[in-house]
Parts: structure tokens; sequence; C-alpha cells
């Protein structure tokens, strides 16, 4: 699978409610992407790969993660259910969850966070570019 800055398919088309690097509290910035929408709205998933992990995880409450291969990671959280299990093989076209508030926060959004070689990357200059992008 190749993963291309830019080329990557939004996981969910709701507002950013917080951005990579952003603080999220004293001592603590984003890793990853906030982005907000209805319960039950659906998450796709970026590029295709091969779901990993499939569970609940502290402070991230239901969460899927998926090997998109060549140490690259898709990591999607906060979920009202999960559609996908573990060893699935899933392309940009399936509906691997809903989003949720699962995980401890109060509003309804989409956790989204992308990690290569183990580390997370600012999604932003990975995924295809929309109008509320500045």
């Amino acid at each position: 699978m190749d993963i291309a800055e830019g080329g990557l398919v939004w996981p969910h088309q709701g507002p950013l409610l917080a951005r990579y690097g952003s603080q999220r509290a004293a001592d603590l910035d984003w890793t990853g992407l906030l982005i907000g929408g209805a319960a039950g709205d659906p998450v796709n998933p970026v590029a295709a790969g091969q779901v990993v992990f499939a569970d609940w995880l502290r402070g991230l409450g239901l969460l899927l993660i998926i090997d998109h291969g060549n140490g690259y990671l898709s990591l999607y959280g906060r979920n009202q259910a999960l559609y996908a299990n573990v060893g699935d093989r899933v392309t940009t076209r399936d509906v691997i969850a809903t989003v949720g508030r699962s995980g401890g926060r109060a509003e309804t959004a989409l956790y989204f966070e992308l990690r290569a070689a183990g580390k997370p990357v600012d999604p932003m200059s990975w995924l295809q570019s929309r109008d509320d992008d500045d």
C-alpha cells in the first residue's frame, strides 16, 4: 500500500474541533485531529489496509487501528460503534465505525491520528485538501 502526502481521503467530513499540535490540556498537545459530527455518522478508512486493533482503550474509547503497510498506521477513536474486526481488510469505501463520544469527552467527535514508524505525524499534510483547511 502506498501512502502519499496529500492523497488520503478524510475519515469523516465534520468540522475540525482540534488540530495536531494545538493545546489539549495544560501540558499536553493534540497528536491528531478531533473532527466534529453527529452520533452515528459514518467513519471511513483514509486508505486501504488491515485492521490490527478494534476494542476499547482508556482515553480513546472505542478505537480502531488500521495498518497501511510501510510503517503507516491510522487510528480512529471515540467511536459509538465499530464495524470492522481485527484481521479485516478494508478500503476507503467501507464504513469501519460511527462517530461517538466514547473515551471521556463531552462533545461527539471522531479522534483521528496518523502514525509513521510509530510516531504521530500531522495528518493535515497527508489528507486531501478541503475548503475549510485554512
